[in-house]
């Protein structure tokens, strides 16, 4: 009985030094050689929705004038996704503000939207967030604003601190403006407008009609075939302009089941004022539009990024597009958010599918813990010369904490396959590399030419 209870005695031992030393990944000497490497990788961020300076969002009128605020910035982020934030007040006095909101943060210190910001308070202004005092808050706010006076701070922050040489910039608010408004930001053409056209009266926001586009350059629209033709323009103008790629946030709106549908049965629905077409009709134009934009994509070799997963749930499982990307072998298909909650299908896919990238954009930030198991699972399944990475936000801090958050999310990833002995640590160093830039600037070779010299 004693070597019995000798023998349980080892194997706890055992197993509670293994569960403590998994646990403890980032104290291990592997764990703080991949980190020092992945930290001096200059990255290439395959999706943001920087804005230009003058028209950042979130700005608003304080006592001093206007301007970017601590409140600007949680605003700007994903904390109110799962959170009230109290709205700025109309005296405009940040002690107000701080006065509502101080305790807004209490019961979502656990989670990923409120934690990827607190890197950039560290780092940047030297302030923990999680112990913040009334004084230390009120004077991070005043510094932030001081900051945002101009746009030095924002290009020192990205380009410097954050280490990226360059960003793909999806503009949703104008969503057909190509313009580059940073010497490191390059274009995305967003086509889910493109797709849904099938009347002016489609288009609350003007800037995003490709009816307001045709009007602008004397093309018709009195037929479906002219609507083709406008879109065809559209795509011509994009590749003209140095667009990188093309950008789909439809699943928001409806389900990623795009059927097989033909023209004649799509130009039912054209010319239409939303009020006179069924939702059948609706789809079906979209259906056949979508299946259109791929073949465009192929055709002007624009990789296609398809927002999946966390949006509208009903029907953004990435699985939906599996016949469209079998069907359309000459497109790249880029599969963003990993397809979070569903990485694992969007793995299977990946590995189906010579055809697709994955693009870890966001997840970190939706979860991290599954964003860790994530990229274990997609390099279990998937070469990883297909796997990508970008921030998804909105102004300086929200990029560099996104950053340090995906760097230290994949660092442990892939710190754990090297300790376990899955993975060497050099071919772990190559796999974040490519995961970083090296990927992005393989699969967009128009990057190249953009880098800095």
């Amino acid at each position: 009985m004693r070597q019995i209870l000798l023998s349980l005695f080892t194997l706890f031992v055992a197993l509670s030094t293994t569960s403590a030393h998994a646990d403890d990944i980032k104290k291990t000497d592997v764990y703080r050689r991949l980190k020092q490497h992945v930290d001096q990788i200059r990255l290439i961020d395959t999706h943001d929705h920087l804005a230009a300076f003058e028209n950042l969002p979130n700005r608003v009128k304080t006592d001093q004038g206007e301007g970017m605020t601590l409140y600007s910035i949680w605003a700007g982020s994903y904390f109110p996704w799962v959170h009230p934030l109290a709205p700025w007040p109309a005296s405009g006095k940040f002690s107000d503000w701080w006065k509502a909101a101080e305790h807004n943060f209490d019961n979502a210190r656990a989670t990923s939207f409120y934690r990827y910001l607190l890197p950039a308070f560290r780092d940047l202004y030297g302030v923990d967030f999680d112990t913040i005092t009334p004084a230390q808050a009120a004077d991070l706010n005043a510094r932030i604003f001081a900051n945002y006076r101009d746009d030095k701070w924002l290009r020192d922050v990205i380009t410097n601190r954050a280490k990226i040489d360059l960003m793909l910039i999806d503009p949703y608010w104008n969503r057909l403006q190509l313009d580059r408004n940073y010497e490191f930001g390059m274009p995305v053409l967003n086509v889910s407008g493109l797709m849904k056209g099938t009347s002016p009266d489609r288009f609350s926001n003007h800037a995003e009609s490709p009816y307001e586009y045709a009007q602008k350059h004397n093309l018709k629209t009195d037929s479906f075939d002219d609507y083709l033709n406008v879109i065809e323009a559209i795509f011509a103008d994009a590749v003209s302009k140095q667009c990188i790629c093309l950008k789909s946030t439809q699943a928001y709106e409806r389900t990623l089941l795009y059927e097989k549908v033909t023209k004649e049965r799509a130009a039912k629905a054209f010319g239409h004022k939303p009020a006179d077409i069924s939702a059948e009709d609706q789809k079906a134009f979209e259906d056949f539009l979508f299946w259109h934009v791929c073949e465009l994509s192929a055709k002007y070799d624009l990789p296609f990024q398809i927002h999946t997963g966390q949006a509208r749930i009903q029907g953004s499982n990435p699985l939906l597009l599996a016949d469209v990307i079998q069907a359309n072998p000459k497109t790249k298909f880029i599969l963003f958010h990993g397809g979070y909650p569903w990485v694992g299908e969007t793995g299977v896919i990946g590995q189906k599918y010579r055809n697709v990238w994955i693009d870890s954009v966001w997840l970190p930030m939706l979860s991290y813990t599954m964003a860790r198991r994530a990229y274990q699972e997609w390099l279990d399944a998937m070469p990883s010369d297909r796997i990508m990475w970008g921030a998804d936000t909105l102004n300086a801090e929200g990029i560099y904490g996104a950053t340090v958050y995906t760097r230290e999310c994949l660092t442990e990833a892939l710190a754990e396959k090297v300790d376990r002995g899955e993975l060497r640590e050099d071919h772990a160093q190559r796999i974040a590399t490519q995961i970083l830039r090296e990927n992005a600037l393989k699969l967009f070779p128009k990057l190249r030419a953009a880098l800095p010299k």
